[in-house]
């Protein structure tokens, strides 16, 4: 089998050393709310909490938002080192190694909890049955894109693989964007009600996809850097 050319993904890091940093650097930054808000919610879980209509669905059934916030947690900020471009390199190395034993799992985990608690446990205030939709919507696109990345993997498509990863990542940390939109709306108009909540929410997601599509489709530009496959 000959070697093929193929275009990478992300730019070469020899290049633009310091700036390769920056894209796992600002994916961590918008990660913090939701990471942050996740530890909270494990010392109510884990210190006896009183029980209250926000956090009542969690301590009637604390497993499925244990696990989507181990597995989010894990997503979102492990995977973000995954746009570095020297640690895609190599057989063997960090990119493979942490995706199929950290990230895959993580995602998956983060994804298919976050679906039952939006079938099974009651709303929360501010949600309803459309915002729930939304979640199945969403935590479903987020299992399509990550079984496509292993298939396209398994087909030894590269690009493939990247494309429907960078997907699912965007819809993993979505919880970082609708906090960014969310919050400050909240100090300066009060809380939401639940039409405009859901809006928001739904936009979050919609926005992240849409710079996944962007960032997608300038890697395969005819200006990218080419690099061969491994046998």
């Amino acid at each position: 089998m000959n070697d093929a050319q193929i275009t990478h993904p992300l730019p070469n890091l020899r290049s633009r050393p310091r700036s390769s940093w920056l894209v796992p650097a600002g994916l961590i930054l918008l990660s913090l709310i939701p990471v942050l808000a996740g530890a909270a919610r494990l010392g109510e879980l884990t210190g006896g909490a009183v029980p209250t209509v926000h956090n009542a669905r969690f301590l009637d059934s604390p497993v499925p938002v244990l696990a989507h916030i181990v597995g989010a947690t894990i997503f979102s900020l492990i995977g973000a080192f995954q746009f570095v471009p020297a640690l895609r390199r190599g057989r063997g190395g960090w990119h493979r190694v942490a995706g199929r034993i950290l990230l895959l799992p993580a995602g998956l985990v983060a994804a298919l909890s976050g679906m039952w608690m939006a079938a099974f446990y009651p709303h929360p205030p501010g949600d309803g049955l459309i915002m729930s939709l939304l979640r199945l919507f969403f935590g479903a696109a987020m299992v399509a894109s990550l079984a496509l990345g292993i298939r396209a993997i398994s087909s030894r498509d590269l690009v493939g693989h990247g494309s429907w990863m960078t997907r699912a990542y965007a819809i993993g940390v979505a919880a970082g964007t609708q906090a960014l939109l969310l919050i400050p709306g909240a100090i300066l108009f009060g809380p939401t009600d639940e039409p405009s909540r859901t809006v928001i929410m739904g936009a979050a997601w919609l926005l992240n996809l849409a710079v996944a599509e962007v960032i997608i489709r300038r890697r395969a530009r005819p200006g990218a850097r080419p690099v061969r496959t491994v046998r």
